[in-house]
């Protein structure tokens, strides 16, 4: 089977799930049937993750509409469950002075607000449905690399706390990070947001799972949208049966089909991720590498590296992977990541590891995610590995624009994904500019 790729595969479905960490922790339950004959919904989103599902619940629980979720293999096989589990404020690459300078103040700080507010819907949800996610402490680590991040992220607070009158951050020199936090030798100290956590990200995807069918949401597994017909009632061929909708919602991300919908076709840029889990660290490695904490941590590099203790004493350390999917499973990679974490705590290095996996990101041109709908079609992309939190508010905006309900008024839900030029070429773009980030990480 030729290794998946969305700029290359036609679609995912057959692929083998990840053999990550989470899906050796949490069992999946059995999969939902296909369509077995034809059917009429008022929506129908192709997409099992965790936006397809909370667009699906909104759209049922907030407007009565009969939905379906199409997902081409079985809910757990895509992003949502190949992740880090970071629930995090995450502004896409751009800084909340990059928005303010684009757009002015007032919509800086309504994306503030809604990166903000995904956070605290998905804490919202875990309570309101007792979903058992392995929740951590509250608490994100941005770790400065070099003496010019840590001035950078001194500034980044400082516009937040001046401009959006708000302050939930701490700056934190080098012998702060040290004594309260970890022994990072590559630390030049850092800043930490109170609100941010890690979590389980399969674990929150069944419990997802279960709130969509429990709000009468049909869920078809297994279930590949071969062909789609647009117009004013949307059909769409799954497994030989025709699905009939008024309206249709893509939020696969960077798992779409290779051809899926001129609105989002060439319009985005997949990028790998991978990720390994060690064994338990012991007591003495606890220790020598003061690791105090189980809040998550992320690093200011271009191409970043991000790390946490899971609630068993293992560390997850992950990072960009290859750029052609053909090459994930080279050594090397694998081998780059272990190189920057014994770096950044000697005292690891050659540790072994138990788990170690792949998955796709979705990166936007102008760097931002997008909700955007027209014309009875409506999408999520480009969260840029920000979706395990994103998705929650993103979701409830896209069920608003497909309600025709009113959303802020802001270029996340506005503008509709740019184009990229020659879009062929995006995977030597992507290694060229991997080339550049790795000289100006050592630099700047």
């Amino acid at each position: 089977m030729q290794t998946f790729d969305p700029l290359s595969v036609a679609h995912c479905q057959g692929q083998e799930f990840a053999p990550s960490y989470w899906a050796a922790t949490q069992s999946l339950p059995t999969a939902n049937p296909a369509p077995e004959a034809s059917e009429h919904f008022d929506v129908a989103i192709i997409g099992g993750g965790f936006s397809g599902l909370l667009s699906a619940y909104y759209l049922a629980t907030n407007y009565q509409q009969k939905v379906c979720v199409l997902e081409a293999n079985q809910v757990g096989f895509g992003a949502s469950a190949r992740n880090a589990g970071f629930a995090l404020p995450g502004s896409g690459r751009l800084g909340y002075p990059d928005y303010a300078k684009r757009w002015g103040m007032a919509v800086s700080r309504g994306i503030y607000d809604e990166f903000q507010g995904g956070v605290n819907r998905v804490r919202s949800l875990i309570a309101e449905h007792n979903i058992n996610c392995d929740a951590q402490p509250s608490g994100y680590l941005k770790v400065a690399h070099n003496a010019q991040a840590y001035a950078n992220l001194q500034a980044a607070a400082q516009f937040i706390s001046t401009n959006f009158g708000t302050d939930d951050s701490r700056l934190l020199h080098r012998d702060e990070l040290e004594a309260e936090f970890m022994l990072n030798q590559h630390a030049h100290g850092a800043i930490r947001y109170e609100n941010g956590f890690g979590l389980h990200p399969l674990k929150l995807l069944m419990g997802y799972r279960e709130m969509v069918i429990q709000a009468g949401v049909t869920l078809f597994e297994h279930s590949l949208v071969s062909t789609v017909k647009h117009g004013l009632r949307h059909q769409l061929s799954v497994n030989d049966q025709t699905i009939r909708a008024d309206k249709l919602l893509y939020t696969g991300n960077a798992y779409n089909n290779k051809h899926s919908h001129p609105l989002i076709d060439n319009r985005y840029l997949p990028i790998l991720s991978s990720i390994f889990v060690t064994r338990p660290l012991n007591e003495q490695e606890l220790v020598q590498s003061g690791l105090q904490t189980h809040q998550v941590v992320m690093d200011t590099r271009r191409l970043k590296y991000y790390y946490r203790l899971l609630p068993d004493n293992r560390l997850l350390f992950g990072g960009r992977g290859a750029v052609f999917a053909k090459d994930q499973n080279k050594a090397k990679y694998l081998n780059h990541l272990k190189t920057a974490l014994s770096a950044c705590f000697p005292c690891l290095s050659g540790i072994n590891h138990d788990y170690y996996w792949h998955g796709y990101i979705a990166a936007a041109l102008d760097d931002m995610p997008h909700v955007f709908f027209e014309d009875n079609v409506g999408y999520i992309l480009g969260y840029c590995g920000s979706g395990v939190s994103f998705s929650s508010q993103a979701a409830y905006r896209l069920a608003q624009l497909a309600m025709d309900d009113k959303v802020p008024e802001l270029p996340l839900y506005q503008r509709p994904l740019p184009r990229i030029p020659f879009p062929q070429l995006r995977r030597f773009g992507q290694l060229g500019y991997y080339h550049l980030a790795q000289v100006q990480d050592k630099f700047s």
